[in-house]
């Protein structure tokens, strides 16, 4: 009895023990399932609600695990600078692309109605109609393309109508409202190497990186079969998109002088025209042009691939005597000479050159001030002036001033000039190519160069650092205003304002008549520069003209140059486009008459 009573009580301990073994298991068992149960919710959360617009992509069509996702390719904007309206300078549009799925189509005398139907709505004559036709018959394609870049209002138009087997695709292209207005300044957007978008030239090449964005990426497993495992690790990267940009360029400004230099251009009969407007006080382009243009929309269409290229920026040239203020500057920032310093021009400098250097149409001009060597433009008073200055001194100014290195304006393609010539000798004493630099020849600059170094004799001789975006706006909308770059002062105010006043009688009683404004008073130089050839100089020539107004405080400086020009001078030719857009400029700014 004994033994059956302690069995019993080991058979309820044990029967106890495997009860509560079993309650743990099953409590476990639950906890297990409501994991996975939570698990599987938050995936689903994720599927559904947060990554829904990846998973959506991916269900329209694609059956690969490994998708790309592309981001916003950043707009570019100019504006009006009084009011700071932006107008649109190159956005994405939406287009559309017609294509035929062939499996829709029953038999060919379907096949032949929809060719009509579509052969009619763009006008194809009876040899595409036939090449529709053909295309339309072949057996089980999914997808054959017809027309692209077709407008929305087209497309519903077509919609309606309710062709058999026509679809459209939507897809995103590169527009360019404004068309040719300052098109090298844009670019455009092409291809690359791999078939993929990329910026070349102007904003859209230097700005490359920032305005694509960085694309982001999903990434998932595989199962046995092929198909997805949607419990399996995924990796998903959001696509960032890219910045808009905010020009300096003003719309208005842009449209007239662009206009007023390609009538120059056509009157004149150039090979190419460049023009910009500078802020001194800033350094922003508020216009840059470049003639012959193109539109970026037709960018293909040009005749030759040199339209791409920005000629303010791109085309080092021998700029002639507009050079001659910088070396007087220099002269005066030193003490050497002052505007009424008194030289003697006996036509021609002779021992430093194998040829003697003589002056335009061998003129001599004996008895004159410095301010008379600018108003009449005599090189050997400029040889006289570097004579002053010795060969270190002059090339120290000539740096000093921006030029030999490029300016770093914020545009694909810039090239700076050269100022080697310089340095070709060794000692301080003036050689030939020290002479003939201190009239602009032998050494070469950019327009961008000669506006850059203008301007610091415009603003009390502070050089500032050109620019031409002017603001930056960031996809999280954090705004990054560009602030004007004070690079360094090149020449004291007193120097500044000495030759701007020589400047002043240069267009007053010298060469530059034709840039007079009315009731301003404006300070220019002009420059009629021979073009060298292989065997030396040539008839052709550049003409340029660079000037500021009005002095007393100054709102722009201008460079107005043509190559190639079938007048003699630049003084009937650059002066007075510079004249007519300085004019429109100060009206356009409210610049009260001071005169």
């Amino acid at each position: 009895m004994r033994r059956q009573r302690q069995w019993s009580k080991k058979k309820q301990v044990i029967r106890a023990t495997h009860e509560a073994n079993q309650d743990a298991r099953l409590r476990m068992a639950s906890f297990g399932f409501l994991g996975i149960a939570v698990i599987i919710i938050l995936r689903l959360f994720a599927l559904m609600v947060i990554q829904h617009d990846v998973y959506a992509q991916l269900a329209q069509g694609s059956h690969e695990l490994l998708a790309q996702l592309f981001p916003r390719r950043g707009s570019i904007y100019i504006q009006d600078v009084r009011s700071g309206e932006r107008f649109p300078f190159a956005i994405n549009r939406d287009v559309f692309t017609m294509y035929a799925d062939t499996r829709e189509i029953e038999n060919d005398e379907v096949a032949e109605s929809i060719a009509e139907e579509v052969a009619a709505l763009f006008e194809y004559d009876e040899e595409k109609k036939l090449q529709l036709f053909i295309k339309l018959n072949k057996p089980n394609d999914p997808y054959e393309p017809i027309e692209r870049k077709l407008e929305e209002s087209f497309v519903e138009m077509v919609t309606e109508k309710e062709i058999p087997g026509i679809h459209f695709t939507r897809e995103q292209e590169r527009f360019y409202p404004e068309k040719n207005l300052a098109a090298q300044v844009v670019g455009f957007v092409g291809k690359n190497e791999t078939g993929s978008d990329t910026g070349r030239y102007g904003i859209e090449g230097y700005w490359q990186d920032e305005l694509a964005g960085s694309s982001g990426f999903f990434e998932g497993i595989r199962s046995a079969k092929g198909y997805s495992i949607p419990l399996a690790g995924k990796v998903f990267e959001q696509a960032r998109d890219g910045v808009d940009l905010t020009l300096t360029i003003d719309r208005t400004l842009q449209y007239k002088a662009c206009e007023r230099l390609r009538v120059g251009l056509a009157e004149y009969g150039a090979s190419s025209a460049s023009l910009i407007i500078m802020d001194p006080k800033t350094g922003a382009i508020r216009a840059m042009c470049s003639l012959p243009d193109f539109d970026p929309n037709l960018y293909s269409k040009v005749e030759s691939i040199e339209q791409y290229n920005n000629t303010t920026i791109f085309t080092p040239y021998e700029p002639g005597s507009i050079f001659k203020p910088i070396a007087m500057a220099a002269a005066i920032n030193e003490e050497l000479l002052t505007p009424n310093s008194i030289f003697y021009d006996s036509g021609s400098k002779e021992g430093l050159c194998r040829t003697p250097i003589r002056n335009a149409n061998v003129k001599i001009y004996k008895d004159q001030t410095m301010t008379g060597v600018l108003e009449n433009s005599i090189n050997t008073g400029m040889v006289y002036v570097a004579e002053q200055l010795g060969k270190k001194k002059f090339r120290h100014y000539v740096e000093l001033f921006g030029f030999g290195t490029k300016e770093g304006l914020e545009l694909n393609s810039e090239i700076s000039g050269t100022i080697d010539t310089l340095s070709l000798n060794k000692g301080d004493d003036i050689d030939c190519y020290a002479a003939t630099a201190s009239f602009g020849q032998g050494i070469t600059a950019t327009p961008i160069q000669m506006t850059t170094a203008f301007s610091a004799l415009a603003n009390g001789g502070v050089l500032m650092k050109p620019y031409i975006v002017d603001e930056i706006h960031y996809p999280d909308g954090k705004v990054e205003k560009i602030r004007p770059v004070e690079i360094r002062s090149v020449v004291t105010p007193r120097t500044a304002a000495l030759v701007s006043g020589m400047l002043v009688n240069v267009v007053d009683s010298g060469h530059a008549g034709l840039a007079k404004v009315a009731g301003y008073y404006v300070a220019g130089k002009t420059g009629t520069a021979q073009i060298a050839g292989p065997g030396g100089y040539t008839e052709e020539t550049n003409h340029s003209f660079v000037g500021y107004a009005p002095v007393d405080d100054p709102t722009f400086v201008m460079i107005v140059k043509f190559e190639k020009p079938q007048r003699a001078f630049s003084a009937t030719t650059a002066a007075p486009v510079f004249g007519d857009i300085a004019k429109f400029l100060l009206q356009y700014y409210g610049v009260p008459p001071s005169r």
